[in-house]
């Protein structure tokens, strides 16, 4: 039986996790796991839309904005407004820390995570940064020059940053998804059918349409195979219902806001490839057939694909040479080989780290296993 542990002096925190989904979200659940151990927790947040809609349902969290700062290219006229933005934003920061009092700062990755963790370190603060990507971008790689330790969504990612510095903890997933759904419950609650394979399709909130349009056609060859769960997206949910209006076995939601569900209904997923996509489908096991953002900065998506297909959790496919046969050729074989689906199953299972919320929280509140600053 293992010791029980110590009880760790109350730690005044801050989070940088604003921006996307991808960040905001394993954010919120460090968050609520910190908060729960006793610390004070405040988040700090983007002025983006998406933001502010989801800190709306955890009220009981303390929320504060800061403007989102994207370096622009170089060279570009934008650098200038960029220097002045990143100054505010860095005294802002600043002025928050003495306010709260910050004995550590946390960057859950992006330019929101910067001004805070460079003003907590200037200050001589405990830092760290989150990276959850195969490749990391080059925010988080200048990030984690001012941090204490950079922990790490994958292994992959350790030879981008000084590899003494690294923790992998893997990366959490939304509180919702910590539980597994029951299958048959899961098609209930979506009112898909019991006696069907169901495809979950999942484009993202970005450039969806090209690969909504490919899965389409591909649904058309499938229908005696499988269902199709289409989440579309509010941009191209009225034309994918269009097109899909004479096809009883493809459903079509614009926005789901019972993921869990979802997953668990499913019994293969066609999605991009983002960090966050990627973590839940390993925790929910979930086999898969990646097409990563084509635009996504540094072709990271491709990286992290690469890395799930290389474990044998999924199959890699580039949307500008994707057809509809493609599509419809994975479908037969994953779904008609059922142990093949088992193993692939088994291999997303593999690169869970259920427990990576409480390991984030452990590496903040163990200061002695906390490398020095540069």
């Amino acid at each position: 039986m293992t010791e029980p542990s110590l009880k760790h002096p109350s730690l005044n925190i801050v989070i940088a996790c604003g921006g996307t989904g991808g960040h905001l979200f394993p954010g919120i659940a460090v968050a609520q796991e910190l908060k729960k151990r006793g610390h004070r927790v405040t988040l700090l947040i983007s002025q983006k839309k998406v933001d502010a809609q989801a800190s709306k349902n955890y009220g009981d969290l303390d929320f504060r904005t800061i403007e989102a700062i994207a370096m622009p290219k170089i060279p570009s006229l934008s650098l200038l407004g960029f220097g002045v933005r990143l100054y505010k934003a860095i005294r802002f920061s600043r002025h928050l820390l003495d306010e709260v009092e910050a004995d550590v700062v946390i960057g859950m990755g992006g330019f929101t995570s910067f001004p805070p963790v460079y003003a907590a370190h200037r200050k001589g603060i405990r830092t760290y940064v989150h990276d959850s990507n195969a490749l990391p971008g080059k925010a988080n790689r200048m990030t984690a020059k001012c941090c204490t330790n950079v922990l790490l969504g994958i292994e992959e990612a350790r030879h981008y940053f000084n590899p003494a510095k690294c923790i992998v903890t893997g990366t959490p997933v939304r509180q919702e998804m910590v539980a597994r759904k029951d299958k048959n419950e899961a098609r209930a609650e979506l009112n898909l059918p019991q006696d069907r394979r169901v495809a979950l399709v999942m484009g993202g909130s970005q450039g969806a349409r090209n690969l909504n349009s490919l899965v389409i056609e591909a649904a058309r060859q499938c229908a005696d195979l499988c269902d199709f769960l289409i989440i579309t997206g509010s941009a191209d949910f009225a034309r994918v219902s269009q097109l899909t209006a004479d096809m009883p076995h493809v459903h079509v939601i614009e926005f789901c806001s019972a993921m869990a569900a979802a997953y668990a209904a499913a019994d293969v997923v066609i999605s991009r490839s983002g960090a966050s996509s990627l973590t839940e489908l390993a925790h929910m096991g979930k086999a898969a057939l990646l097409v990563p953002y084509p635009f996504a900065a540094d072709d990271h998506q491709a990286h992290n694909a690469r890395v799930f297909a290389a474990h044998g959790a999924a199959r890699m496919m580039r949307e500008n040479t994707l057809t509809p046969d493609d599509i419809a050729a994975f479908l037969n074989e994953v779904l008609k080989d059922s142990s093949l689906l088992a193993s692939m199953n088994e291999c997303a299972l593999r690169l869970d780290m259920p427990d990576a919320v409480s390991r984030i929280a452990n590496v903040i509140e163990h200061t002695d296993h906390a490398a020095s600053h540069d």
